[in-house]
Parts: C-alpha cells; sequence; structure tokens
C-alpha cells in the first residue's frame, strides 16, 4: 500500500479502495467463516465489511495497518451477525424416519468451505504467539470447535492463536481492555482444547497425494457401486458420522454402514463428484430423479482420513452448497450402467 492510494481512496477513487483492499479480502472471507461457521454468510459478511470500510475511510487513522483496521471491522460485523441469530439450527425443521443415532449432539450451524476459495490467500505470517497453522485452522473438526464457544471467545481465540494479533490489537479491534482479552483466551483456550481431536492419531495423508487418492478412490467406489461392505472396511474402529446441523451423530463402522445403506445405498446407485472442503477430500453426492436420466444433488460428504482409513464423515444435506463448490446443479444418468 502506498500513500498515494489511501490518499486517493479517501477522495473516493474506487478503483484505489478496490487496490487497497483487494490483498485482504479472501483471508477476511475466511476469517468470517471461522467465527460464524457459514460460508454462505462469509460471502455476504464480507460485502458488508467492505462496504463499511468505504464509508468509514475519513474515519481509518491509520494507528493500525490497513490489513488490522479490516479485521476489525469483519471481527464485529461477525459478531453482530451472530447476535442477530442469522441462522437458528434449533428452528430446523428436523429429518423424519432417522435410524437411531450413537448420541444426539448439541445443534450447531456449519457449513463446509470450498478450498478453491482458499488459493490464493495472501501468505500473512501469523504472530509469534500464534498457536495454529492456517491448514489447522480451517480443518472442519478446528470449525467446529469453534462453534462451540461463545462468540466473543470465538473471536478471541481466531484473532490470538490462529492469525496471532497482539493481545493490545485484540483489546482495540473488540473495544475492550487487555486483561479482558487475556481473560476470554483463558477460558476459550480451556474449552475448545476439550473439543478437539485426540492427539496421538495417525497423520492424514497429503492433500491431493497418491495415498490420500488411493483412499478417496475406494470409497467413492464403494458408494457408487453401493458396496455396503467396502464402506465400513475403509473406516477407523471409532468412526463418526455427523450431519451439522442435525443433532444426529453415529459412532463405528457398523452403525455408520448401516446408516449408509439406509439413507443412500438403498436409494440406488449414486454419482460422486470430486471436490475439496476445509482442506479435506469432499463429494457433491447426486441421486437420479425417478424416471429420468437425470442426477440431482443429494448432499454434500467431507471426509476426514486418519492414516490409510477414514475416521469421520460429515454429512451436509440439500443442494444450496453445491454452487458454492463449483458443483454442476444435475447430471446426466445412464440407468444401465
Amino acid at each position: 500500500m502506498t500513500e498515494q492510494t489511501l490518499a486517493r481512496a479517501r477522495a473516493g477513487d474506487e478503483d484505489a479502495f478496490r487496490e487497497l483492499t483487494a490483498p485482504y479480502r479472501r483471508e477476511l472471507q475466511v476469517h468470517v467463516y471461522r467465527i460464524v461457521g457459514s460460508v454462505q454468510d462469509a460471502e455476504d459478511l464480507l460485502q458488508e465489511t467492505l462496504l463499511a470500510a468505504w464509508r468509514g475511510l475519513e474515519r481509518f487513522e491509520e494507528r493500525a495497518s490497513v490489513r488490522a483496521w479490516l479485521y476489525r471491522i469483519a471481527t464485529n460485523r461477525s459478531l453482530d451477525a451472530l447476535r442477530a441469530s442469522r441462522r437458528r439450527p434449533e428452528d430446523l425443521q428436523r429429518m423424519t424416519e432417522m435410524p437411531e443415532p450413537t448420541r444426539y449432539g448439541e445443534a450447531i450451524w456449519l457449513e463446509p468451505y470450498p478450498d478453491v476459495l482458499l488459493e490464493n490467500v495472501a501468505d500473512h505470517a501469523p504472530g509469534p504467539e500464534a498457536r495454529y497453522e492456517a491448514k489447522e485452522g480451517t480443518s472442519l473438526a478446528f470449525v467446529v470447535g469453534l462453534q462451540h464457544l461463545p462468540p466473543q471467545q470465538r473471536a478471541v481465540l481466531v484473532l490470538r492463536d490462529v492469525l496471532g494479533f497482539r493481545a493490545g490489537e485484540v483489546a482495540e479491534m473488540l473495544d475492550t481492555t487487555e486483561p479482558s482479552v487475556n481473560s476470554l483466551l483463558r477460558r476459550a483456550r480451556t474449552a475448545f482444547e476439550t473439543r478437539l481431536p485426540a492427539t496421538g492419531r495417525e497423520r492424514a495423508p497429503l492433500p491431493n497425494s497418491k495415498r490420500e487418492r488411493e483412499i478417496v478412490g475406494r470409497f467413492a467406489d464403494a458408494i457408487q457401486t453401493g458396496n455396503a461392505d467396502a464402506v465400513v472396511a475403509l473406516l477407523t474402529d471409532e468412526a463418526w458420522l455427523t450431519m451439522p446441523p442435525e443433532p444426529y451423530e453415529y459412532q463405528g463402522r457398523d452403525v455408520i454402514g448401516a446408516f449408509l445403506d439406509d439413507r443412500t445405498l438403498r436409494r440406488g446407485a449414486p454419482l460422486l463428484v470430486p471436490t475439496r472442503a476445509n482442506t479435506q477430500p469432499a463429494f457433491g453426492v447426486y441421486f437420479p430423479t425417478p424416471q429420468t436420466e437425470i442426477a440431482r444433488p443429494y448432499a454434500l460428504l467431507v471426509l476426514t482420513l486418519e492414516g490409510d482409513r477414514i475416521s469421520a464423515i460429515t454429512w451436509f444435506g440439500g443442494n444450496s452448497l453445491f454452487p458454492h463448490f463449483g458443483l454442476p446443479r444435475m447430471l446426466p444418468y445412464d440407468r444401465g450402467r
């Protein structure tokens, strides 16, 4: 950023404003997503953030960087949205005729985040106090853990432990004091760490590696051929299947196999289109429309890998997320295949 660009933007030059904010747009959207848990809301709130920045540019005092100033706006817009309860999981109509789950979890609003939106995110090194790497901070398990925290704690943990802002910077962003930020962070860390997967697990294969492709390919083949036993063979003994924002949670190879057989495999042979979400392998699942040669979106599945097995399947029902992942609205379906 040059002083000239800032001066031009303050004078009402929209091109200069875009030049000023362009390096931060994608990382701001990821930041908002971590707090609100919704890719759709993150897109809307990013636009609100940029509009607020444009309107308030004359009041930018340059005590902080443009990046920190934008994070302040984005964080507070996100907290306002959570207070307004734009999305309420408890208001959803529950799915009927579901197999009995292993347990009923806490209903949280959560959507997966397309990897394509993680591309070309500016590589701003986190501050020295950051505890988590960028990839870890966008994993599905990480974002799920965040959604269980109160909003203020959630924001402080992301700003401090993922992005590495100093306590004083975060205090200024949230219009509070450093002792308050430190107190929020202590409580957030204590609660958050109980939500993260246990340590000592086998590491997942590298993204897009041959090893990952083999596991994911075997899963796709098993689902598309209706082979429940082959799906079960790919799962860890303590694997989970969850369905946010629904509270149903299923654990164990046989339990998950029975669920998939009941909810998908008995419907006929689906088509799976690979994609990626939260740096993890994922699939758009399509089922044929009766008496047609067209398959329509049914669900989006995100896989969590552990070694050579699948330790979690996260099921996002419906078709509203498909456009965000660039997945087609329908596919040709050959009933004779």
